[in-house]
């Protein structure tokens, strides 16, 4: 079953730029993995200060793989420095229509 992810991330202004490198990599890294359909960073319409990492998975097994990997246990630490609050994680997995 395809697992989709939605980490909003409500980052400092005027760490943007540094918050908006670590993902670059983040994404490149993450976009080669087994069972990674999507991987994306996108900015909030309505509000500048919050960047989603959209996310769809081939089923759970890949989406745990991503969390043991070597480039999200180094990057996503670093990436909280740069944040105004803990990001809210929304999991998908049981599609209704």
């Amino acid at each position: 079953m395809k697992i989709k992810v939605v980490a909003k991330n409500y980052f400092k202004p005027e760490k943007s730029e540094d918050f908006i490198d670590l993902c670059r990599k983040l994404v490149e890294e993450t976009l080669k993995e087994e069972g990674c359909i999507e991987y994306g960073l996108y900015q909030n319409s309505e509000r500048s200060d919050i960047l989603s990492m959209i996310e769809e998975w081939e089923d759970e097994h890949s989406l745990k793989k991503h969390f043991e990997s070597g480039h999200f246990k180094e990057i996503v630490p670093l990436v909280v420095d740069f944040l105004e609050k803990e990001a809210e994680v929304d999991k998908y997995s049981n599609k209704i229509l």
